[in-house]
């Protein structure tokens, strides 16, 4: 296992700068995510690490070892790209193998690490098949396989689930985790599905423009947003504008069209003051209807249009506020039970203050 360091890495296409001086730490053994909008510098950072783009600026260090200029072949990273680029005139041990042979590894030791690859992916009965005798899970534990038989300091993943039916990414998801924690690799895995990131890292970071908005656990990341940009690319929430009243170190008030709430602010390091204009962000799930009012961030209304879902129903809440401005809220409930009433009938949607997130305007 190693650690991945990266420290002001710029890198530019012409007179466009897609990153610009990131400073990452990637822990020994992580399964790290990058996450983003298209272009916001996710796979231009990856390939960065993988040795496919040189950088104008900064350095990346696989543990003690600088590897910002060493050429792709010489970093030992394990790579699987979108397409899987398996050799269709290959069987799947060669497919498999083609690295090693490039290594010129000893035929023996070639036949038993591509074994013992096939079955870490569960694809030991194919070896002799071709890749377009595979489906396309099958293809894409092979592509896992051939980067795992090189013995990589570290694997690189690029949108690796991004061309299977929504059934096998759940499968993979699993799978994927459990050979990078048996095998113990640090692994930065590149992605724009939130659930898929949500699911399976330890760690992720939020790209927009070249710039990373913001590094932490996925709980962290999803209940703390720091910005309008992060809460709105992971999940869905409701967007309150309003104007800060006051705060205790984290803790804030605030006062909005549809009453005043009480949250905590998502960057603990804001410095944002009583009378500044701000965004509460709430997820939509974070919302309980109530028949009577709660203490506290309470607002009132009616259910208007409901979607179904089985376990869950979603729900445009109209405010009884409504006024310039106020648009109806998000709400997720579980296990429904406030569809009969849907369009008729008041109720209050509720939050707890520490779903409440306190964004800078």
């Amino acid at each position: 296992m190693i650690s991945i360091t990266v420290s002001q890495l710029t890198k530019r296409f012409g007179q466009t700068t897609a990153l610009h001086g990131l400073d990452l730490e990637i822990a020994a053994g992580e399964l790290f995510f990058l996450l983003g909008p298209s272009g916001c510098g996710k796979t231009t950072l990856l390939r960065s690490l993988a040795g496919f783009y040189i950088p104008e600026a900064g350095t990346i260090r696989f543990g003690s070892d600088d590897v910002t200029r060493l050429e792709p072949h010489k970093r030992n990273t394990g790579m699987m790209f979108q397409s899987y680029a398996l050799w269709p005139h290959m069987s799947v041990a060669e497919n498999v193998g083609f690295g090693l042979v490039e290594r010129k590894v000893p035929k023996a030791e070639i036949d038993r690490r591509v074994a013992d690859a096939l079955e870490s992916v569960r694809m030991g009965a194919y070896a002799a098949r071709k890749p377009n005798q595979l489906s396309g899970g099958q293809q894409q534990r092979v592509a896992l396989a051939r980067a795992l038989v090189i013995r990589p300091r570290c694997l690189l993943l690029d949108e690796p689930l991004s061309n299977l039916d929504a059934k096998l990414r759940l499968e993979m998801r699993a799978e994927i985790r459990r050979v990078c924690k048996e095998f113990k690799l640090t692994t930065v895995y590149v992605t724009h599905d939130q659930k898929e990131a949500l699911s399976i890292a330890d760690r992720m970071a939020i790209l927009d423009g070249g710039h990373i908005l913001q590094v932490g656990s996925p709980r962290e990341i999803y209940g703390r947003p720091v910005c309008k940009t992060v809460a709105n690319f992971i999940g869905e929430t409701d967007f309150i504008p309003g104007k800060l009243v006051s705060r205790r170190g984290r803790e804030a008030e605030v006062q909005t069209a549809l009453g005043r709430f009480v949250g905590v602010f998502g960057d603990a390091a804001a410095q944002t003051a009583a009378g500044a204009e701000v965004t509460l962000s709430i997820r939509p799930e974070c919302w309980a209807l109530r028949e009577s009012p709660g203490e506290t961030n309470s607002v009132r209304g009616r259910i208007g249009e409901s979607i179904y879902l089985g376990e869950v129903a979603q729900y445009a809440f109209v405010p009884a506020a409504a006024g310039p401005g106020v648009e109806p809220l998000k709400v997720f409930e579980l296990n429904p039970r406030h569809l009969a009433g849907a369009g008729a009938g008041e109720l209050h949607a509720v939050a707890d203050p520490q779903d409440v997130v306190v964004l800078e305007r």
